[in-house]
């Protein structure tokens, strides 16, 4: 598993304890839920009466999602490519608008440079799975004492691509590439990122306006959860408030990560019990999605009147993501990025690299259906910035026995410079704007 699947998934496992801790769990994708009443117990009242964010998310259309298709074939003829084979997940959901939950029976679809779309699905899932793969009349079943890679096989060898250069989505499980390997022995594999990354790097107007949609729930959650700080409330009591928050807002599969005190050093927080105390640091990790696009947004602020200790680090990491964003323009190298912010801390003293004290991460992932996807501002990331590309911009600084401050806000690339989704934090005691 990558780095950012790790990470994706731990912000999701503690999201989901910390609900279930309280007695409320992330949303679930769809409609929104309602939160049953026995889960309102112990709410403050702010987050009992809130309801859902104005207006509504316009999900991608077939249209667009036909046009990635065409985008996909001219990467791979670029590529050399004769097909792609992928399985569910956010790359599968991105180009076909099928999801389906990943187990040891292979649901695969093979995308051919030429020729048509196919599919190899379960032979007892073949009447769900032409339910969800709508107009596609090429789908192959295999039976429980049949091999799926033989199905695989025969539509490669159909679309003349048996012996040509095959990629494999990145993510797809190596007993299913072991497989299909073996069936057609005179094909060459290789990596589909150029073509999977080629595409879903570069969002579209209909996937920033989503990923704006998600934002503005998340900024409309860090208002309600900072207003209902309070004194000897742990952690998890705050994350359950944040949940609560999203699903009576609109955001699904929302997470929450909240540190107190020297817990906010923890870039992905720590498992000690907190309870809030006056001087605090209080650092909020958030998000959600929309229409399966995500919003991700850390806010740090002090429970009470900060010192001038916490007020100079907190004015240096402000800093040091003023210089990411003025850094982040169009033919610009990621790695510049994080070299423009990494400068900032360490002339201040911090580091330098990644040692502790200092900023121990890279400046910032990129977004959009998964939290964390490619490319990435770190050091060595030599990806060339373009219109359209989507990151969080979140140098940290964190001093281990003390305190931590992160300040993350996601943004997106234009042709005049970069924009941020969500409004930067004003100060230490002025998180939000207004």
């Amino acid at each position: 598993m990558s780095d950012s699947a790790i990470t994706t998934s731990r912000r999701r496992f503690v999201g989901l304890c910390a609900g279930l801790a309280g007695g409320a769990a992330a949303s679930g994708v769809g409609a929104m839920p309602m939160v049953p009443e026995q889960e309102d117990a112990g709410l403050p009242p702010a987050i009992r009466a809130l309801g859902p964010l104005p207006g509504e998310a316009v999900p991608i259309g077939s249209g667009e999602r036909q046009a990635r298709l065409e985008q996909a074939r001219r990467l791979m003829a670029e590529q050399h490519l004769d097909a792609v084979v992928l399985e569910p997940g956010s790359s599968f959901s991105y180009f076909l608008d099928v999801a389906w939950d990943l187990s040891e029976r292979p649901f695969l679809a093979v995308l051919p440079k030429q020729g048509e779309l196919a599919f190899v699905c379960p032979g007892f899932e073949e009447a769900r799975a032409r339910e969800l793969v709508g107009g596609a009349s090429d789908v192959r079943v295999w039976q429980e004492d049949e091999s799926p890679y033989a199905r695989v096989a025969q539509i490669l060898r159909d679309r003349g691509a048996a012996s040509g250069r095959i990629g494999i989505e990145e993510r797809l499980r190596f007993f299913i590439y072991d497989g299909v390997r073996q069936q057609v022995p005179a094909a060459r594999f290789v990596n589909a990122v150029p073509v999977t990354t080629g595409c879903r790097s570069l969002k579209s107007a209909a996937e920033l306006a989503l990923m704006q949609r998600a934002s503005d729930i998340t900024m409309a959650v860090f208002r309600a959860a900072f207003a209902n700080l309070r004194e000897s409330m742990t952690q998890h009591e705050l994350e359950r408030c944040v949940l609560a928050a999203f699903t009576r807002l609109g955001g699904t599969n929302a997470w929450a990560l909240a540190g107190f005190g020297a817990s906010s050093a923890f870039p992905h927080g720590s498992v000690q019990p907190q309870q809030l105390r006056e001087g605090d640091i209080v650092l909020l990790d958030i998000g959600c999605e929309v229409e399966g696009y995500q919003a991700d947004v850390t806010k740090t602020t002090v429970f009470g009147r900060p010192t001038a200790r916490q007020t100079e680090i907190w004015n240096l990491e402000r800093r040091a993501q003023d210089a990411a964003f003025a850094a982040a323009r169009v033919g610009a190298s990621c790695e510049s990025v994080d070299a423009a912010a990494r400068r900032v801390i360490t002339d201040a003293g911090f580091g330098p690299d990644y040692r502790l004290p200092g900023l121990p991460h890279r400046t910032g992932h990129g977004i959009g259906l998964d939290t964390h996807e490619a490319p990435n501002f770190v050091r060595g990331e030599k990806t060339v910035l373009r219109p359209g590309m989507c990151f969080s911009d979140e140098p940290m600084i964190a001093i281990y026995g003390e305190f931590g401050i992160r300040l993350e806000d996601c943004l997106y690339i234009t042709e005049n410079g970069p924009r941020f989704f969500t409004p930067q934090s004003e100060a230490i005691d002025r998180p939000l704007p207004g």
